[in-house]
């Protein structure tokens, strides 16, 4: 007995690091491009006579990754729920890294014209169909694993690539923009995209030792794979469906308004220099590491909807006071005000966030509903909100109110959405529907 243990927790462990560095890889590849969008996209591939313009069309381009990561959510989540959650993981790990690999020896505007866009465009298309069905593979993989009591914590593990992939992506960013200008946009800026290609490889090797999930093993023994799971996952998780997009939404606005849009805004109307923004953003991304397995095993103890409610309550809380600090001009606070609403509070609502949404389906059709919460809601949460803060940031003449205020509307849906999620208490099985499922075969005769 002692023998299995050991092995179950080897093997666990070894998940849990697979999990990790892809969904890293992953995120550092969809961070660089939001990353260099506002800061190198508009000039060289949009360019236009307003600045507000050439920008929001380059957000425009990132926001269609979002709605990109839906179809992919669709497409991998069906598969992962009728063949499996490995074999998704290893396809959606190469479309993100060739995806990527291009976007860095992509020709610019002045170099082949209107294509320059068109292909930019295609490239971030297909970076959000891989990303779109590597989400929810990587926490299954870990959540489904895991002890019932411990699934808080070993699932908010691969959440840690967020955080790893965003300081990856800002780090690197920073250090090429110590180049000179001329150098950074001619050059500089490829090397980022280009050099994710090691990261692809030491994730491929080390993707294909990991094994298929115990829980999924169960349903395709009992032969209760879903014909269509989307089609099951409406029928039978209506409600949870549109609670686990209504908590989504102050993640995805939260994480956009301090990660991508605070570095436009700092550079541009508070004259911090590019580079020392892109360093703040990677120390709170850097601090979110540790807070984002704090906040998974708190869920553990306090219940996840319980964890995100007061989570999303606290970044209401912080958003105004952190754009006052910004406000200020001095760097001490302007660091204050990114790495502890960025970097702790915002890890209270990351942090439990895949393992409340895989607590809402059960194995038959988990894939399929924790893709499609995060990703489909992710359109409006995340993909529209540089585009919506921009706005917001002109019509303010500059000032920031007007994004905050838009932030604590997102924090108040969401927290009303995790207080009215009714999920089992943890500890609890929570695929109680597959067990029974494959349990009622058992006891049916062969036909």
């Amino acid at each position: 007995m002692a023998g299995q243990a050991g092995a179950s927790s080897r093997e666990l462990r070894r998940v849990v690091g697979a999990s990790v560095i892809g969904a890293t890889i992953e995120w550092y590849d969809f961070f660089l491009y939001g990353i260099v969008a506002g800061i190198v996209f508009n000039k060289l591939f949009f360019p236009a006579d307003d600045p507000v313009v050439s920008i929001l069309l380059a957000y425009t381009t990132f926001a269609i990754g979002f709605v990109a990561r839906p179809v992919g959510g669709l497409i991998f989540g069906h598969f992962g729920d009728k063949l499996g959650r490995k074999s998704m993981l290893i396809i959606t790990l190469m479309i993100m890294g060739v995806a990527t690999v291009a976007i860095g020896l992509l020709p610019t505007y002045a170099q082949i014209g209107v294509a320059a866009p068109i292909l930019l465009l295609i490239l971030r298309v297909a970076q959000g169909i891989g990303i779109g069905g590597e989400w929810g593979g990587a926490v299954l993989m870990a959540y489904e694993y895991a002890p019932e009591n411990k699934r808080g914590f070993f699932a908010s593990i691969p959440q840690i690539g967020l955080a790893l992939g965003l300081c990856l992506a800002s780090g690197v960013t920073a250090i090429v923009s110590m180049l000179p200008d001329e150098q950074f946009m001619a050059w500089g800026w490829r090397v980022g995209f280009i050099g994710s290609v090691v990261l692809i490889i030491v994730g491929m090797y080390i993707r294909l030792k990991v094994h298929e999930t115990p829980e999924f093993e169960q349903v395709k023994a009992a032969n209760k794979a879903e014909a269509i799971p989307f089609i099951t996952m409406l029928k039978e998780y209506p409600r949870n469906v549109l609670l686990g997009m209504g908590v989504r939404y102050i993640d995805g606005v939260f994480f956009n308004v301090f990660a991508v849009f605070s570095i436009v805004y700092l550079a541009n109307y508070v004259k911090v220099p590019r580079t020392t923004a892109l360093w703040l953003v990677t120390l709170a991304a850097f601090v979110m590491v540790f807070t984002i397995p704090m906040f998974g095993r708190l869920s553990d103890r306090w219940g996840r909807p319980r964890t995100y409610a007061v989570g999303s309550a606290l970044l209401a809380l912080v958003v105004f006071p952190a754009f006052w600090l910004f406000s200020t001009g001095s760097l001490p606070l302007i660091a204050l005000g990114i790495v502890f609403p960025f970097g702790v509070l915002y890890a209270m609502c990351y942090g439990p966030e895949a393992a409340l949404f895989s607590d809402l389906f059960d194995a038959r059709v988990r894939y399929t509903g924790i893709s499609f919460v995060y990703q489909f809601s992710g359109i409006v949460a995340s993909g529209i909100t540089p585009i919506i803060a921009t706005y917001l940031l002109a019509r303010g003449d500059g000032q920031p109110w007007q994004v905050c205020a838009y932030v604590v509307f997102a924090a108040l849906v969401s927290m009303l959405s995790a207080m009215a999620i009714r999920v089992p208490a943890p500890g609890t099985r929570s695929s109680d529907v597959a067990q029974r499922s494959s349990a009622e075969t058992a006891r049916q005769p062969a036909r």
